[in-house]
């Protein structure tokens, strides 16, 4: 079930933006083109391609999450992926591993997971486990035998 919110107001200044208030709970899969503000609840899964999700101070979100940039006040269970960078404030509740180029955890924050910090020539999503394997084996000094 897909859910569509339309942005509050229609100034030119609210365009490409979306919030979703704090009395919201939409369960589902949300996909689009434009930055998304999070203050209620969601479960389901995330893709902004290119664009920003926030999850708000009272925001509960129970997803898969894939977004150019992710910014966490609030509480997210579940794998986030981003081109750019997730941060997480001292409000920030997350749970679930983080793939990313850069990352920031404010001290006071909580999360538990795994880190993957992306390189430049990591970012590529196709073949990209069997391109890190590669690179791993490629970059390790010969090792010198000792007797």
């Amino acid at each position: 079930m897909a859910e569509t919110v339309r942005p509050s107001g229609n100034t030119p200044a609210d365009s490409g933006r979306t919030q979703w208030g704090r009395s919201l709970v939409v369960k589902g899969d949300v996909s689009g083109s434009e930055d998304l503000t999070i203050f209620g609840q969601f479960e389901g899964t995330i893709n902004l391609p290119g664009h920003c999700l926030t999850i708000g101070p009272e925001g509960k979100v129970k997803a898969e999450i894939q977004a150019a940039r992710v910014v966490i006040h609030g509480s997210v269970h579940g794998n986030i992926s981003v081109k750019e960078r997730v941060e997480i404030y001292k409000t920030g509740h997350v749970v679930g591993d983080l793939i990313a180029p850069g990352i920031s955890i404010e001290d006071g924050a909580y999360f538990k997971g795994k880190i993957e910090i992306l390189r430049d020539e990591e970012r590529e999503p196709e073949g990209f486990a069997a391109s890190l394997g590669s690179k791993r084996l490629s970059t390790m000094p010969p090792v010198a035998a000792t007797s």
